[in-house]
C-alpha cells in the first residue's frame, strides 16, 4: 500500500503531525481520523490505506498534542481535555488542512471528541461520523481496564512499545490515565452533547471491550437526533479496525458511500458482526 504524505501543521505555537492517504480535499471527500487515547498518527498502521482503497475517499490523519511527534503537554490534563480538545482544537485542524466535506472517524476517545464537536459545532463540512469503541459516559468495566493499563505501563513493557510511537511516552500515557482516573472523572459524560447530534452515527463496538460495552451504542441510539446505525462485533475488543479490519472497512466504506457518494465498495456481511 502507498505510504502516507506525511507533514505538520503549526498552531498557536504548538505543532502536530499529520499524514494524508490518498486524494487530497480539493478533488475528493476526507475520512478525518480521529486517534484513541494512547493513539497517534502511526498507530493507524494499514487502516488509513485500507479506507482509501474501499472508498475512494482522502483519509486525514493528526496526532493530537502530546502524542506521537507532536508537541507535548503539561500534565495533568484537565478531566475536560475532551471537550477541549473537539471545541479548541478541532475546527483549526479541519481549517489548516483544507477539509471539505467529510466523515469524521474517532476511535475511543477519538469518537468523544468527534461527537462532542458534532454535538457543540455548527460545522456544514461533517456530514457523519463514524464511531469506533466511543465513550459517551463512564462505565465500571471502562476504570477497571483503565486501572489494568495503568500496572501494565509500572510492571510491563508496555512503556517501552508505546516509546516507539511517542516522543514523550510518559506525557502521553499519564495524560490519559491520570485523568480518567481521577475521582471528578466519574462524573463525566457527553450525553448533553449526543442529545443535540443530527447528522448520522454509525457506531462499532466489540462485546469484549475491555474499556466498554454495548451501553455506549444504547445511549447513542437513545438520545441522537439523527440516526444511529450500530454494528457490533462478537468476540472483538476495544480496536475493531485492527482486530476485525475486514468488518470494520465494509461497515464504513457503506456508511461513507451513503453519506457522501464516494464510490464505497458494498459491505461484506460478517458472521461475527450484528447489525442494528
Amino acid at each position: 500500500m502507498a505510504a502516507p504524505r506525511t507533514g505538520c501543521i503549526e498552531l498557536a505555537g504548538q505543532r502536530l503531525e499529520t499524514a494524508w492517504w490518498g486524494e487530497g480535499p480539493e478533488t475528493a471527500p476526507t475520512i478525518v481520523l480521529l486517534h484513541e487515547g494512547l493513539g497517534c498518527v502511526a498507530l493507524w498502521r494499514n487502516f488509513p490505506a485500507q479506507l482509501t482503497a474501499a472508498t475512494g475517499c482522502g483519509v486525514f490523519a493528526w496526532s493530537r498534542r502530546g502524542y506521537g511527534a507532536s508537541s507535548p503537554i503539561a500534565l495533568p490534563r484537565p478531566v475536560s481535555y475532551m471537550h477541549d480538545e473537539a471545541r479548541e482544537w478541532l475546527r483549526p485542524v479541519l481549517d489548516a488542512a483544507g477539509v471539505r466535506r467529510c466523515i469524521l472517524l474517532g476511535h475511543s476517545d477519538g469518537g468523544s471528541i468527534a461527537a462532542i464537536y458534532a454535538g457543540s459545532v455548527q460545522d456544514d463540512r461533517v456530514r457523519g461520523l463514524a464511531l469506533l469503541a466511543p465513550h459517551f459516559l463512564v462505565e465500571e468495566v471502562s476504570l477497571a481496564g483503565i486501572r489494568e493499563a495503568r500496572g501494565r505501563f509500572l510492571n510491563s513493557d508496555l512503556r517501552a512499545r508505546l516509546a516507539r510511537y511517542h516522543k514523550d511516552v510518559d506525557g502521553a500515557f499519564w495524560g490519559w490515565n491520570q485523568a480518567w482516573l481521577d475521582p471528578a472523572f466519574r462524573d463525566w459524560n457527553i450525553e448533553a452533547e449526543v442529545a443535540r447530534i443530527r447528522i448520522p452515527m454509525l457506531i462499532v463496538q466489540g462485546t469484549s471491550d475491555p474499556y466498554g460495552t454495548v451501553e455506549q451504542l444504547r445511549v447513542a441510539q437513545w438520545l441522537a437526533l439523527g440516526p444511529v446505525e450500530g454494528l457490533v462485533l462478537d468476540g472483538i475488543g476495544h480496536a475493531p479496525h485492527l482486530e476485525a479490519t475486514e468488518a470494520t472497512v465494509a461497515a464504513v466504506a457503506d456508511f461513507v458511500h451513503r453519506r457522501l457518494g464516494s464510490g464505497a465498495q458494498e459491505p461484506q456481511n460478517q458472521n461475527n458482526a450484528q447489525f442494528y
